[in-house]
């Protein structure tokens, strides 16, 4: 406990509540962005379904999620929102605190949102965000008692594909990493994931990210799949054939690149549940975070 208050106030932690630190990404300056107007402020709004959507955020943070006994593995969870918005709770914290239930510690990204007012370039910041926040907790492994050689990534829909663009793009270095710490995940998890920005994306997350007319090079460097290799983490995949927003193929190109390089990888596709059902998809009594922990074991991550 007493490193963990060094640790705290070494990068000024802002606040704690109901026992879940809130770290700043950053000590000092983000790296590329540009100073918000006054009337660009981080919103928070609750909608009639119930999902708390966050917008507009220029001050990245993660959510500390520290069980009472850790196992020593963790997870970064990235929320979904087509990056326009960041389903907090019911992709983020939720999340977190199923995780914490078997030992597991669990930190929320609550990643800036892709915008030119706020960034020189609107496409990175997010990556950016990710790259920084396994750069953090992997140098700190000690402090929460975590197994460096046990950290992963979650994400779900476009937090899926950030997800996914980490467990591609690890090497591709946009933080200062001054002590050359691998940023590869050691796993990744990825949950109704949007993969491709080709021919079967989702077109509001690639317009979000690379604007209305992204180019070829864009097209192809945000296209996971296009980028697997024998290096990649190993992976697991939950998907709906009938997902309407995020074509199934997504999950299908990715675990096809996966299996072509030998990367161990498992993937559970849902007849049914259309898509952005969180933890719960109630058109089946399957349990895929039930079997999410099964894999987990199978690879010594539980």
């Amino acid at each position: 406990m007493k490193k963990l208050f060094i640790f705290v106030f070494s990068l000024f932690i802002v606040m704690e509540v109901n026992a879940q630190q809130v770290i700043p990404l950053y000590n000092g300056a983000i790296p590329g962005a540009k100073t918000p107007p006054a009337d660009y402020k981080e919103t928070t709004v609750t909608g009639d379904d119930g999902v708390k959507r966050v917008s507009k955020v220029t001050d990245p943070s993660l959510t500390a999620y520290i069980p009472a006994k850790p196992n020593g593995t963790a997870v970064i969870i990235c929320p979904g929102g087509g990056y326009g918005i960041l389903a907090i709770d019911k992709e983020g914290n939720n999340v977190a605190k199923k995780f914490n239930e078997v030992g597991i510690t669990a930190f929320v990204l609550k990643y800036r949102l892709p915008s030119d007012i706020i960034m020189d370039d609107k496409s990175m910041g997010p990556l950016q965000d990710a790259l920084q926040a396994i750069y953090l907790i992997r140098k700190n492994a000690n402090v929460w008692g975590i197994d460096p050689t046990k950290i992963g990534v979650m994400g779900f829909s476009a937090g899926g594909h950030l997800a996914a663009s980490l467990s591609v793009h690890y090497n591709d270095m946009k933080v200062q990493n001054q002590e050359n710490i691998s940023l590869r995940p050691n796993f990744s998890v990825l949950i109704y994931p949007v993969i491709n920005f080709g021919n079967y994306a989702h077109a509001g997350s690639v317009k979000n990210l690379v604007g209305e007319q992204p180019t070829d090079a864009q097209r192809r460097y945000f296209s996971a799949e296009m980028h697997v290799d024998a290096q990649t983490p190993p992976t697991f995949l939950v998907h709906a054939n009938n997902d309407g927003s995020v074509p199934v193929k997504n999950s299908l190109a990715y675990d096809e690149a996966l299996a072509k390089h030998k990367v161990l990888s498992e993937m559970h596709i849902y007849q049914a549940g259309g898509h952005g059902f969180g933890l719960n998809n109630t058109t089946t009594k399957e349990n895929w975070f039930e079997t999410l922990k099964n894999w987990m074991r199978t690879n010594n991550l539980l």
